[in-house]
């Protein structure tokens, strides 16, 4: 590169696009000021290369305080971009540069030895629990008052596997490397195979294939081996890692496994202690914003030597509310007053002045935590009480709403019970009904700290692992009656089941019932955790208008208090004249013009005669639906008029979805229709000749009936005075184009786009065109729906 910028030598490719080039500069001069980039770039941008790139570059830049770059993406496959990019800046660096360490972060589920191998009674199901009850096991027994040492623990074990080897058992295999006491490889021959010790994908490890016993009670070797690696001086927790990361570049889960398990230490705990020492760590919207995650796990990163990337950021509003919003199963809170009566039963059993030790213990953790029987029996009371209103609200809902229901449980659907007016934010009937049965302030702000230890002695009294309802219960019952009531909404969500053992005339039978605190309006959240950071940027190929975008995510907040906030959008840079993109004129495809699948009307025939002119072409062809009851009925249609085969997704299952997706890739050229709030529209990638055509029908705006779009609406309202637009009309055009920007994927591809609705093509009291980037106005054609076929040749013949 000529004039070649400082970032150049950490730049992974030779040279840069030229909007490459502009959007890291553009990232470095925000970050050198606390500030953000907000970056629409479509696919070819190189998004992903720009933003490590920028990050890598504060953080290697010895005047800057940056120290890692965190990555935050939505989607798996972007995750995996951003590995690879890692992987080919690490492997262009200049000789004298040491390589980027960088570190994926996954769940426990994903890094257990025993959970991968399903091994130890512990599987992906079960992990957390168990998990947590063998590290808390094993820190008792090696704690300040424990019976031994995590050095004996872990001696134990490997001699076990040692015995077994010994022992001369048989498992029919031929001679394996194993691993020895001192962490070497051996062979074990006449006996020793793979059967007789644990494996981490594919790497021996020095323990037997399930955990250990000690004096009778469970342990978890590759934890004692992380605790006995720990400095015993309270010093650096990072000597406990048995690999030098400085070394390795980035560290993907399946090497974590390897290297740390074939150690004999645990990779969940290695990767949380190697989380602040790495310059790039890559992980999900969890990292940063669930609030349990970041306390436990993730919190050194929140701090302003970090250089934030979030990524699929058109997401991060829905993601972060979904995060800060929480619920109460109604399971929940009956467990919750099962396992007080647990923790309580022992102290109404005392007899003659004696006291078991379950009561000693209870009473200990009643002193320790300064809570009172009287608090333990107050909150089982209101939780009991609680679950009994919440039953009586559910069965007044559904006498009122749907008089047959007992009747017709199997043909129920979910519901909702809003606990205010949607419209009018004011207090919930739960709150009121609490104060009115005399709950007052103290059952709500103890409750967590009576979770807390309820857990703490059912953990101790009890050898099975379990997760606790009580703590979660608590924790947020007192968010329930410490939020405020115009930004969160209170009601009974009802998710549809069917439950054989309730009793027949109980909603028990056909529900599951949860109290539901939905945070209407996550921009402060989100705005607040972002001003944490040192800086950033914020990307996706659909992030105008940006104008909204800087609302609903707390940037202009920011802005506001001095920390700059630019932004860039870039267009596709791939030949345009490989490429038609289509704004037909046809009828807007709204309920009240279109109306039920079964309808044969005017609308419905214009959308399937553009649908059809467009899937009889060549090649595969996708259609995002609004929802997928209209996919299934477009799909039907275009079943009876294409000789090529018509796919219909429907909602279900990953394995589902992408055996779905590979009969789609196979063969010869097929339609696929799906809902535009599925998985198939956003971040798969159709790449080369996968896509011929991408159509989108309607416009796909959330069902505005639902009382919390509506309380969502309102919250929006009052804070940004277009509540309609900016909660449901934006991110809508958004999905739509998320869905057409999956067909031209690289500069060789030619394809056609449709957005088939007259709400792109021309202006009107609805009209979404204006909320289009200037750049696809320009592009996407106006186009009448008889026009169509004509303007399809044009392009096929050019």
């Amino acid at each position: 590169m000529t004039d070649a910028p400082p970032w150049a030598d950490v730049f992974g490719y030779e040279e840069p696009y030229p909007e490459q080039a502009d959007g890291i500069d553009a990232a470095v001069d925000a970050a050198r000021d606390g500030g953000f980039l907000a970056l629409e770039g479509a696919c070819g941008t190189g998004k992903t290369m720009l933003a490590l790139t920028a990050g890598i570059d504060r953080v290697r830049d010895p005047d800057s305080p940056f120290e890692r770059v965190f990555v935050l993406t939505s989607v798996k496959q972007q995750l995996r971009q951003f590995e690879t990019d890692l992987a080919t800046i690490n492997r262009n660096l200049p000789e004298e540069y040491a390589p980027v360490s960088g570190l994926t972060l996954v769940g426990k589920a994903d890094v257990c030895p025993y959970a991968r191998e399903n091994r130890g009674g512990i599987d992906r199901g079960n992990v957390y629990e168990r998990c947590e009850g063998l590290r808390e096991r094993t820190r008792n027994l090696v704690g300040d008052d424990g019976e031994t040492t995590a050095s004996n623990l872990v001696s134990e074990a490997r001699s076990q596997q040692v015995g077994l080897l010994d022992s001369g058992a048989d498992s029919g295999g031929d001679a394996e490397s194993v691993v020895d006491g001192d962490g070497d490889a051996e062979s074990a021959a006449d006996g020793g195979t793979a059967a007789d010790y644990l494996s981490a994908d594919g790497e021996p490890t020095p323990y037997p294939p399930d955990t250990e016993t000690h004096a009778e009670t469970e342990f978890c070797p590759f934890y004692a081996g992380f605790l006995d690696d720990l400095p015993e001086d309270g010093g650096d927790p990072a000597a406990a890692v048995p690999f030098d990361i400085a070394e390795r570049g980035h560290v993907g889960p399946d090497e974590l496994v390897r290297l740390a398990a074939g150690h004999g230490s645990c990779p969940h705990s290695v990767m949380g202690t190697l989380v602040p020492e790495v310059e790039v760590v890559v992980g999900n919207y969890y990292h940063a914003f669930d609030p349990v995650t970041t306390e436990t796990f993730t919190g050194a990163l929140l701090d302003e030597a970090t250089f934030v990337v979030c990524d699929e950021a058109h997401m991060l509003e829905p993601r972060v509310r979904d995060l800060v919003s929480d619920a109460v199963a109604d399971a929940s809170l009956r467990d919750a007053v099962s396992e007080i009566t647990r923790v309580v039963q022992p102290l109404s059993f005392e007899t003659d002045g004696a006291e078991s030790d379950d009561a000693e213990l209870v009473r200990g953790e009643l002193a320790d935590s300064d809570v009172t029987l009287d608090e333990l029996e107050r909150v089982r009371e209101f939780y009991a009480d609680l679950r009994g209103e919440v039953d009586r609200l559910i069965t007044d809902h559904l006498d009122r709403e749907r008089p047959d229901w007992r009747a017709a449980m199997r043909e129920l659907d979910d519901g909702e019970v809003p606990l205010r007016e949607p419209d009018e934010p004011g207090e919930d009937a739960i709150t009121t009904w609490a104060s009115e049965a005399g709950y007052g302030d103290r059952v709500w702000s103890r409750a967590p700290t009576v979770g807390a230890v309820v857990k703490r002695v059912l953990d101790s009294v009890e050898s099975e692992d379990k997760r606790r309802a009580a703590p979660g219960v608590g924790r947020t019952l007192n968010a329930w009656y410490r939020e405020g009531h115009t930004d969160f909404f209170r009601a009974i969500d009802l998710e549809r089941t069917y439950d054989g053992t309730a009793p027949p005339d109980s909603w028990r039978r056909a529900y599951n019932g949860s109290l539901a605190l939905y945070n209407c309006l996550p921009s402060e959240p989100i705005g607040d955790r972002l001003g944490e950071f040192g800086g950033g940027v914020l990307m996706s190929a659909t992030l105008e208008p940006m104008d909204v975008f800087r609302e609903v995510t707390g940037l202009d907040h920011l802005a506001s208090r001095g920390r700059p906030v630019v932004e860039r959008t870039y267009g596709l840079s791939f030949p345009p004249e490989n490429r038609a993109s289509f704004a037909v004129d046809a009828p807007k495809f709204t309920h009240g013009n279109r109306g039920d699948p079964g309808e044969r009307t005017d609308t419905r025939l214009a959308h399937l005669d553009a649908a059809a002119t467009v899937a009889s072409r060549d090649g595969n062809v996708l259609i995002g639906m609004p929802n997928y009851a209209e996919a299934a009925w477009l799909a039907d249609g275009l079943d009876e008029r294409l000789d090529k085969p018509v796919l219909l997704d429907e909602s279900s299952g990953d394995d589902e979805t992408e055996s779905l997706k590979g009969e789609f890739f196979a063969g010869t050229g097929k339609v696929l229709v799906t809902s535009l709030r599925g998985t198939l529209t956003e971040g798969v990638d159709y790449r080369g000749d996968r896509l011929a055509a991408a159509i989108v029908c309607g416009v796909p705006i959330i069902d505005t009936s639902r009382p919390r779009t509506r309380a969502v609406i309102t919250a929006y309202d009052r804070r940004f005075e277009s509540g309609f637009e900016t909660a449901l009309t934006v991110p809508a055009v958004r999905k739509a184009r998320q869905a057409v920007g999956r067909v031209i994927r690289g500069p060789d591809e030619r394809g056609v786009r449709v957005l088939l609705d007259a709400r792109y093509a021309r202006e009107s009291w609805n009209s979404v065109r204006g909320y289009l980037p200037a750049h696809e106005r320009e592009e996407f054609q106006r186009v009448s729906s008889d026009m169509l076929p004509v303007a399809l040749d044009r392009f096929e013949g050019g």
